[in-house]
This record gives structure tokens, C-alpha cells and sequence, in this order.
């Protein structure tokens, strides 16, 4: 039997496969004792989210990942309410 998925099929596999990378290396990068292991996870990590970020952009440009526009106001609030938790 030969399944026959499609493109949005497809992607969305990638973005979810891509979602659980970036899990699994971040918590390997949070439990790593080694500074030179850490650095080279760490590397893997951010290489595993710019391609995340290359799947939900095809995603989205094709209407298969629909993103409502953020009011300015919220967008706002969010960057205060992140920024504090920095600092």
C-alpha cells in the first residue's frame, strides 16, 4: 500500500520533528557538564531553530500555518514583560 501524503502533510511533520529537536537539544545543552560539549550542542541547537523557523515560513507563506497580526499594543506588554524577566 503506498500512502500518499501531501505537501502540508509534510510540513507540518518537519515543523513538529523540527519542535521536538530543538526540545531534546536544549535539555541536553541544560544537563551537559562539559563547556566544549555544551558550546557544540548549543550550536546544534540554534542550527535546529533557523531551520524551525525556514518550515513555519514556508508553512505560512503557503496558508497552511494562518497567523493573525498582533495588535501593537500586545506586542508592547510582551516585550515588558519579557525584558523584566531579564534584567
Amino acid at each position: 500500500m503506498q500512502a500518499n501524503f501531501s505537501e502540508k502533510d509534510v510540513l507540518t511533520d518537519a515543523l513538529i520533528s523540527e519542535k521536538r529537536a530543538t526540545d531534546q537539544y536544549n535539555h541536553y545543552a541544560n544537563e551537559c557538564v562539559h563547556a566544549s560539549v555544551r558550546d557544540t550542542i548549543i550550536d546544534c541547537l540554534s542550527k535546529e531553530h533557523a531551520i524551525q523557523e525556514e518550515v513555519f515560513n514556508m508553512m505560512h507563506e503557503r496558508g497552511y500555518y494562518p497567523t493573525p497580526m498582533a495588535e501593537d499594543k500586545k506586542i508592547k506588554e510582551a516585550q515588558q514583560k519579557f525584558s523584566q524577566g531579564v534584567k
